[in-house]
């Protein structure tokens, strides 16, 4: 099963696989029963049926609040209220992770709210806004629960990639938060030729996220991988502009998370 919001981009060996599994309450409408109580035992539902199905990783939850109600995927989301999203996104990750070998990937890290140009637009925010508003449910989350896995989102803050974002990726989720999991970006971020949704490049006012920024940012897993993601990573290292402590600590995450899987 290859995650592609790309068909055109899908290897022509490639399976589409689908499977039956139980359909739970939108996250808003979750949100809206204040009941973590309720959100932890269908979290930990979810966690069972992943066993069930040999899935070890829940790309979910998504914790983007609803900063516009336009916004085409705020049913994902929890609420407009950081603190209820972080709540509810930890009672939900407390669920899932009850379930042996089975992990959540919180997303999408940050301030991702809006669908329109959501991979090049880019954010210009205050830190005091993103703290209180855009992080804080995230910092919840991570704080009280240690979800397995992070996705880095698709846009810019203040002008930085948050997938090459250092300040976002170690300062604040690894040293001020002590997240011990694992980074990832969203699907294509770090691929310098992908044609995002027709538009071709000329369209883009910014430059796709760089790899081996992402390796240096401490952004450990660029999903779903490139030889042209490989080449400029070994070309960093040659140029001495990442070092092979910053690959180490790229892999002891992604080995660290691979363990938990058995």
């Amino acid at each position: 099963m290859i995650d592609n919001p790309f068909p055109e981009d899908t290897p022509a060996d490639a399976i589409d696989y689908y499977q039956y599994c139980t359909d739970i309450p939108i996250a808003t409408a979750l949100a809206q029963t204040w009941n973590m109580d309720i959100i932890e035992k269908l979290g930990h539902m979810v966690g069972t049926e992943m066993e069930l199905f040999g899935v070890q990783l829940w790309l979910a939850p998504g914790m983007n609040i609803h900063r516009n109600p336009l916004c085409g995927r705020n049913f994902e989301y929890y609420s407009e209220d950081p603190l209820l999203t972080g709540r509810c996104a930890a009672a939900d990750t407390r669920g899932v992770q009850s379930v042996e070998g089975r992990g959540v990937t919180i997303k999408h890290f940050a301030c991702n709210n809006n669908e329109l140009n959501r991979m090049f637009c880019n954010a210009h925010i205050s830190e005091k806004a993103l703290r209180d508003l855009y992080l804080k449910g995230f910092e919840i989350c991570v704080k009280e629960e240690q979800p397995w896995a992070l996705m880095a989102s698709y846009n810019l803050i203040n002008g930085t990639h948050t997938a090459n974002n250092y300040e976002l990726l170690t300062n604040v989720l690894r040293d001020e938060w002590d997240f011990e999991g694992v980074v990832m970006t969203d699907w294509y971020s770090s691929f310098a030729d992908v044609n995002f949704l027709g538009y071709n490049k000329p369209y883009y006012k910014y430059p796709t996220a760089s790899s081996r920024t992402c390796v240096y940012a401490g952004c450990d897993l660029q999903m779903p991988g490139c030889p042209d993601n490989v080449s400029d990573i070994i070309d960093a290292v040659r140029d001495n502009k990442i070092s092979k402590a910053d690959l180490q600590g790229c892999a002891m995450n992604i080995l660290r998370l691979c363990l938990k899987c058995i």
